[in-house]
């Protein structure tokens, strides 16, 4: 309070870390990046990738750090965003921690090695993550949910879902990458509309493909819109 003396003693120390929702699409499923864990606390189970800040350390740098050592990748390799900030005091038995999670979203991303302190690192369906067989570390399940809750929202109104995709891609596989975060079927014909239509969403490559099978189907690119108007709403699941 203003006026009041400060006591070092009444205010111990907190240490801050980052924790890394990573997000990709294998084998036709939503999976996140996941460790596991080579020390106590918690040690052999499953948990999302980070680790502490370093003292002269920036939180976007300590991420991008965090980022490196598990995928090998860079932010501009990958779309990375703060998420939110998770602080409750028991969340890691060791001491106060509070940690800075982050999103970040890639298409193919490489098989990812495990950091010095964990024992194994791999791509997990998010399924499997949320499922009851698997009890992440911390508050890890917390963090994931936040962090894919936030992807499946932003495909809403921003142009993110292309950061799933390659640098070209069809509007099929387009879709595709809405029906698996959303995990709901998309009717294909109403989807194309709404994508071409969009102002800045797509823009034509003049070339065309057949890796979708059947006809000959036109190559886009993400355009220069970030956010999408009229959005793209997410049907009922």
């Amino acid at each position: 309070m203003s006026g009041m003396a400060y006591d070092p003693t009444a205010y111990p120390a907190v240490a801050v870390t980052v924790d890394l929702v990573v997000l990709t699409i294998r084998d036709d499923r939503l999976c996140a990046l996941a460790v596991r864990r080579g020390e106590r606390p918690f040690r052999g189970r499953w948990a999302l990738p980070g680790g502490f800040v370093r003292p002269t350390e920036e939180l976007d740098a300590a991420a991008a750090r965090e980022l490196a050592e598990e995928t090998g990748l860079t932010p501009a390799q990958v779309h990375v965003e703060q998420l939110r900030t998770y602080g409750s005091p028991r969340r890691d038995p060791r001491m106060r921690v509070v940690s800075v999670a982050y999103l970040g979203l890639a298409p193919d991303l490489p098989v990812p090695l495990p950091g010095t302190d964990a024992e194994a690192a791999t791509w997990m369906p998010v399924s499997e993550l949320e499922g009851a067989d698997v009890r992440l570390a911390f508050d890890h399940a917390e963090i994931l949910r936040d962090g894919v809750e936030r992807a499946r929202a932003k495909l809403e109104y921003s142009s993110l879902a292309a950061a799933f995709c390659p640098a070209e891609f069809t509007v099929a596989e387009l879709r595709r990458v809405y029906e698996i975060v959303w995990g709901t079927e998309i009717d294909a014909r109403n989807f194309h509309r709404k994508a071409t239509k969009t102002a800045g969403f797509l823009e034509p490559t003049g070339e065309t493909t057949t890796r979708d099978g059947g006809r000959p189907a036109l190559l886009y690119r993400r355009g220069p819109a970030e956010q999408l108007q009229p959005p793209l709403t997410q049907p009922r699941r």
